[in-house]
């Protein structure tokens, strides 16, 4: 992996959540270093949701996050596996990025 193609962002996958990391340091082609970024729910946002699914369905769910960097939190070093799955170890996943991604499902 070459700093021009080294990943900015890996996001953390929780079943249909997910949580946004930077990239702090390339180890290897098969090893990085993340660390976790705080997002907060913009204040203008409200849901907008409607009757369906367990409660209901919010229709507006998606962009709702202000996100930033955070020197402070811890840094983890995440793995590319023999499936091409990266994760941690405590077996969290990640997708590398582009762009930092904050989803929280509502409709649970």
């Amino acid at each position: 992996m070459t700093n021009a193609t080294a990943p900015a962002f890996a996001n953390r996958i929780r079943y249909s959540d997910t949580e946004p990391c930077e990239v702090v340091r390339v180890v290897s082609d098969k090893c990085v270093e993340i660390r976790d970024m705080d997002a907060t729910l913009r204040a203008d946002w409200k849901p907008n949701t409607i009757v369906g699914g367990f409660v209901g369905h919010t229709v507006n769910n998606g962009g709702e996050w202000d996100i930033v960097s955070n020197s402070a939190n811890r840094v983890i070093r995440i793995r590319l596996n023999k499936l091409g799955q990266w994760k941690d170890a405590a077996g969290n996943r990640y997708v590398i990025a582009a762009q930092p991604r904050r989803f929280y499902d509502f409709n649970f």
